[in-house]
Order: structure tokens, then C-alpha cells, then sequence
């Protein structure tokens, strides 16, 4: 597989947590709903205000927690972090406030999205077809099980999203490693 520099892995909600709490997706201070696609478009975000998540089912809160529609948070504390990995062309933290919570989140948008994903080495890729009901999407992946990719397209990029398949998040060895040390609750990795 190479050395650790060119290992990648999935980062993922960890759902063995018990009575974690379950996030609801971002809101403005008015309440109305945030478009959600665009914390998957890897462009920066400028928000008016301050977002708001509100809990959809309440329980223990987590360092690392992914909204209903999978849209990353992390607590204040992970913030230096990445920082001190040099991550800040690679990921920005908006501030949000989740209602109850005193401690300070931030919604982690991720900034780079790359063409990666290896569809020969992939356990079942799929594609939309014009005949499925949504031209526009025709081509882009419709399923992919078993995520592989190919580490020579990703450069140095520690924190990134599959071009074609933005609600997965991935992360070096480096940038896993340091979570683990950190010993971040609420997330798993696989190896892709």
C-alpha cells in the first residue's frame, strides 16, 4: 500500500456511541433553513449571521458530529488542531451555535473536492443514466460500495471530498492520526 503518506480513510460518524446526540441542519438566526448542498461544494462559505443547529434528538454531546444530512461540526478545541497541521487552505470553521450548548462549534466546510475515486478497484460503482429520471445528473455516480481511490490524484491534501461523491469525507494517515491522539469522540475511519 505504500508508505503512511499516501494511506487514505473515510472519516465517518461513529454510530457505536451511545445516546449520542442527533444534530438537525443549519439554520440562520431566523430560523430558516441553510441550502445544505452548499457545505459539499468545496467553495468557501460567507455567511450573514450566525448559523444555528438545533438538536433533532437530544443526548451526549460530541467532538466530532455529522448533521442529519452529514454536514460535519466539530467542537471549538479541534479547531488549533487542524490549524496546527497547516490545514487552513483546506477546511474552513464557521461558527454556529448549537441550542443549549455554552461550548463554542464550528461547521467544518471542507474545501477540496478531487477526482479520486479508483471505480476498477471499487466493490459496485454505479452511474445515473439519462432513462433514471434526472438528466442533469447523468454520468455522476449513483452508488459507490466499497470506496476506493487512487492516492496519486489526491496531491497533499489531508481533509478532502470524492469528486462525484461529496457526502464522504477523507482524511490522510497524518490528519487520522492526529484525531486519534487528540482522542476525538464521535467518528471512525476506513481505509479507502
Amino acid at each position: 500500500m505504500g508508505d503512511s503518506t499516501s494511506r487514505y480513510h473515510e472519516l465517518f460518524f461513529d454510530s457505536r456511541v451511545r445516546e449520542q446526540w442527533v444534530l438537525a441542519d443549519p439554520t440562520d438566526e431566523h430560523g430558516e433553513e441553510l441550502d445544505p448542498w452548499q457545505f459539499f461544494s468545496g467553495h468557501p462559505i460567507q455567511l450573514t449571521g450566525t448559523a444555528r443547529i438545533s438538536l433533532a434528538a437530544p443526548g451526549r454531546a460530541l467532538d466530532f458530529s455529522f448533521t442529519t444530512l452529514s454536514i460535519p461540526l466539530v467542537h471549538g478545541r479541534l479547531v488549533p488542531l487542524f490549524e496546527n497541521l497547516g490545514l487552513q487552505q483546506q477546511i474552513q470553521f464557521l461558527p454556529v451555535e448549537v441550542v443549549g450548548q455554552a461550548e463554542p462549534y464550528f461547521i467544518a466546510n471542507v474545501l477540496h473536492i478531487i477526482r479520486c475515486i479508483d471505480d476498477a478497484r471499487c466493490e459496485k460503482v454505479e452511474y445515473w443514466k439519462p432513462e433514471d429520471g434526472a438528466p442533469d445528473r447523468a454520468g455522476d455516480y449513483r452508488l459507490v460500495r466499497g470506496l476506493r481511490i487512487d492516492p496519486n490524484h489526491v496531491g497533499d491534501a489531508d481533509i478532502f471530498r470524492p469528486r462525484g461523491w461529496s457526502s464522504v469525507l477523507l482524511v490522510s494517515e497524518r490528519l487520522k492520526q492526529s484525531l486519534e491522539d487528540h482522542q476525538v469522540g464521535g467518528i471512525r475511519f476506513t481505509a479507502v
